[in-house]
């Protein structure tokens, strides 16, 4: 079975999103990022896609060409009148309206021995961090300043969670991609 790996790309202080609540430009440089070897790792490892319901809607409405052709679980309150287009033998759109943890256990279904990875949101990883169900964080730390807006360290139930560092590889736009595997801890 393949694990759970969580990713977000965050500014060097701390943010993932602006202060407006907009996603701001925090890759300069993405489509020289999809043509890394990292990349194309992640995307060849990944099984199955878990996202909250605003990552799945800055899609407008289309996965037609989505990096990750793999089935998709949208933790949500309730899904949408329509789905998005771009289903096909390999991308399916599944709604998960019963929490995180119901979501995990259907993508790794899925994916079997590959990998499951969260794409987003902050809240999605939160709540999965805090439940215990991430196996490795990967964060894109970018040279950009927002000096406001969402953190993806919030929120969290800090005492109970532990890393250690993995990997570590520039990318594209000045960044660094810092892997750490999320140590599990025995609830006293």
């Amino acid at each position: 079975m393949g694990e759970v790996h969580a990713g977000m790309v965050m500014s060097l202080d701390g943010f993932v999103k602006g202060r407006d609540g907009k996603d701001a430009l925090l890759y300069p440089a993405f489509d020289e990022l999809m043509e890394t070897d990292l990349m194309q790792e992640i995307i060849a490892t990944t099984g199955a896609v878990v996202m909250g319901r605003t990552t799945y809607d800055m899609s407008s409405g289309d996965f037609t060409d989505y990096e990750f052709q793999v089935p998709l679980f949208i933790v949500t309150h309730q899904a949408p009148a329509t789905k998005a287009k771009g289903e096909n033998d390999k991308l399916s759109i599944n709604f998960v309206t019963d929490g995180v943890k119901s979501a995990i256990e259907k993508a790794r279904a899925a994916a079997g021995d590959k990998n499951v990875v969260i794409v987003g949101g902050a809240n999605v990883i939160q709540q999965c961090l805090n439940a215990g169900l991430v196996d490795e964080l990967q964060i894109d730390l970018m040279p950009v300043l927002l000096g406001d807006g969402l953190r993806l360290f919030e929120n969290l139930d800090t005492e109970q969670i532990r890393l250690e560092k993995s990997r570590v590889v520039e990318i594209p736009g000045g960044g660094l991609d810092i892997s750490y595997r999320v140590l599990k801890q025995v609830h006293k």
